[in-house]
């Protein structure tokens, strides 16, 4: 043998026989356990982050102190269908998306920031 066929018999011993016959289950396992992987690490723990924001934002009302994504601290004076008025101060009255309530004052955000998670 010349030294080139040499190196390369490592890689032909190798190959797999071309007339193995194998399952199409088998050859399609590595995509479903990738995918099942996906769906817990990633799909349900933010399944359950949208919920737990959902049942806060429901739960608001008049006269709870809250602090917006943007970091303004107030107390809710009115909640409409997809918003809520906060005064920020005396005779200062700002109207916020109810996606833009992060949570209550003193406590952690409800929705982590995008950065953390």
């Amino acid at each position: 043998m010349t030294p080139m066929n040499e190196s390369l018999l490592p890689v032909v011993a190798m190959a797999t026989p071309a007339n193995q016959d194998v399952s199409p289950w088998v050859q399609f396992l590595p995509f479903v356990l990738v995918l099942a992987i996906f769906y817990f690490v990633i799909l349900l723990p933010m399944k359950r982050r949208q919920k737990k924001v959902q049942q806060f934002l429901d739960t608001l009302k008049v006269g709870d102190r809250v602090v917006t994504s943007s970091g303004i601290h107030g107390t809710i004076t009115k909640i409409a269908d997809r918003s809520v008025k906060v005064q920020i101060a005396d005779k200062v009255t700002v109207e916020f998306s109810k996606a833009a309530i992060a949570g209550y004052q003193g406590q952690d955000p409800v929705a982590p920031d995008s950065s953390q998670a």
